[in-house]
């Protein structure tokens, strides 16, 4: 019967580069001793997740029409409202 090789729960990897104290300084951006968080900014006024139920076909049509078709129900849906357009 053969054994099996033991195998370490973590392995050395020599493709990771060393991390250094100058790779921390730069993990965060501060302006002061503000931390800057990174990525989109927040909106002033954002979308609200809901759980809405469409006809089949209804749903066919608008992700036929490709990547938006989430925007694209949302602007016909204030277009039938009748409200303005957001900035």
């Amino acid at each position: 019967m053969r054994r099996k090789k033991e195998v370490s729960a973590v392995e050395p990897d020599d493709d990771l580069p060393e991390i250094t104290a100058e790779m921390l300084d730069r993990a965060d951006l501060y302006h002061g001793d503000k931390l800057i968080r990174r990525g989109r900014p927040p909106s002033p006024a954002p979308k609200e997740a809901i759980k809405l139920r469409l006809d089949p076909e209804v749903l066919a049509y608008f992700r036929s029409l490709g990547p938006g078709w989430q925007t694209r129900i949302n602007a016909t849906l204030r277009r039938a409202a009748k409200l303005k357009k957001t900035a």
